[in-house]
């Protein structure tokens, strides 16, 4: 049987390297003939010396040549601007992990779906901003979308329990991040370093303060509406501390449908890139002997108003999502820089929505105009009214 060919988008990433674990261990199923970074180019020559793809592409034009000069005879490097897209198209692979952080991977995930490739989605912010855009095209071209992170992970393996018809709920669980014991005061006054401080997931930065707001589990109710055309109001959110039960399907008859295991991206990846084949993972294995207790708590939507915000943005769709992401990475950017306090995040960014008309059934060039558009609000209310900081 011949091998089947990879594209990795987003290589360098915390996603990117735990993919390349994987495949590392599968290295008899799968070739990987293609590696995209942002602005790593270092550990992107590096990666290219170790696996030798036929192509690699950095989107950071600036260190483009800087990265050729240290590739391996044979292999390719993509230059110039759109270098994920272009990547995808230059090669002919059975999947692409598209792991890209925020909206910059949006394009060239939808240039693979178009072409009808295997999607392993790691990053939400494709769904978000484009999950009508995303799903509509995957049914027309026969593009599969299996979702990589560990939530929609749990619920693709629990929805194989029964039919979709006979679902009545589906419940994503969150760690509740390092502030889910904080007070309000404690949460207004949070430094990057505190909301840094994840107690379960070792993951980048932007990623790790959406999680410490709860915006990472706004999106997903969001991602979650798309991927498995759910209604925002059949889809709920639980804390769970330990990160083993990664999330659950509840169908009519009241059976609840849960995926467990240790927190390791790297099975929810290797399971995206077999299914629908097990096969055994570098992971290690859960002993519940040793865990002791699982613990289910309710989120408190006044402390982390996100969640309220992902409900919202789920069911107006629409351009709303690629509002609402755009405007969440800019705040989180600013809370990274020191420009804003840690709730002024979530605060802005419900703004920035509520000043948005919306576009309904947008095409791409509307979603990207849409991310524009929010990205410069954000500074516009900034400039007028500007946050005194609080870290």
């Amino acid at each position: 049987m011949s091998k089947q060919q990879v594209i990795i988008l987003g290589s360098t990433g915390s996603i990117g390297e735990s993919a390349l674990s994987v495949l590392s261990e599968l290295a008899d199923s799968f070739d990987v003939v293609g590696l995209a970074g942002g602005t790593q180019w270092q550990k992107l020559a590096q990666q290219a010396r170790y696996w030798n793809p036929k192509y690699v592409a950095l989107a950071d034009t600036s260190h483009q040549q800087s990265l050729k000069a240290q590739l391996p005879d044979g292999c390719q490097l993509i230059d110039g601007i759109d270098t994920l897209t272009r990547l995808v198209e230059s090669v002919d692979c059975d999947c692409v992990i598209s792991a890209v952080v925020g909206a910059a991977g949006l394009p060239a995930t939808l240039r693979a779906v178009e072409l009808g490739r295997k999607v392993a989605l790691a990053n939400k912010e494709p769904l978000v901003i484009a999950g009508e855009l995303l799903m509509s095209t995957a049914e027309r071209t026969g593009a599969k979308i299996l979702p990589i992170d560990s939530e929609h992970s749990a619920v693709f393996q629990a929805l194989q329990a029964g039919l979709q018809e006979d679902v009545e709920r589906i419940v994503l669980t969150a760690s509740g991040g390092p502030f889910r014991d904080a007070t309000e005061s404690e949460l207004e006054n949070a430094t990057v370093k505190d909301a840094l401080n994840h107690p379960t997931w070792s993951m980048g930065p932007k990623i790790t303060i959406d999680s410490a707001t709860m915006m990472n589990k706004a999106l997903e109710i969001i991602e979650a509406r798309w991927l498995f055309g759910f209604e925002s109001d059949q889809i709920d959110v639980v804390i769970h501390p330990e990160s083993i039960l990664h999330s659950m399907v509840e169908f009519c008859d009241g059976s609840v449908i849960a995926q467990m295991g240790t927190p390791d991206m790297r099975t929810p990846i290797q399971y995206a890139l077999t299914y629908p084949r097990r096969f055994p993972c570098p992971a290690s294995r859960l002993s519940l002997t040793d865990l002791g207790q699982l613990t289910f708590l309710e989120p408190d939507t006044q402390r982390f108003p996100s969640l309220r915000l992902g409900h919202r943005v789920a069911t107006e769709g629409g351009s709303t999502g690629a509002v609402f992401n755009a405007a969440n990475e800019v705040c989180n950017d600013l809370f990274r820089k020191g420009s804003i306090g840690f709730c002024d995040i979530v605060r802005l960014t419900e703004e920035v929505l509520g000043a948005h008309d919306r576009v309904d059934h947008p095409k791409l060039d509307e979603l990207i105009d849409a991310d524009g558009w929010a990205r410069r609000e954000v500074e516009s209310m900034l400039a007028t009214s500007p946050i005194k900081k609080v870290n």
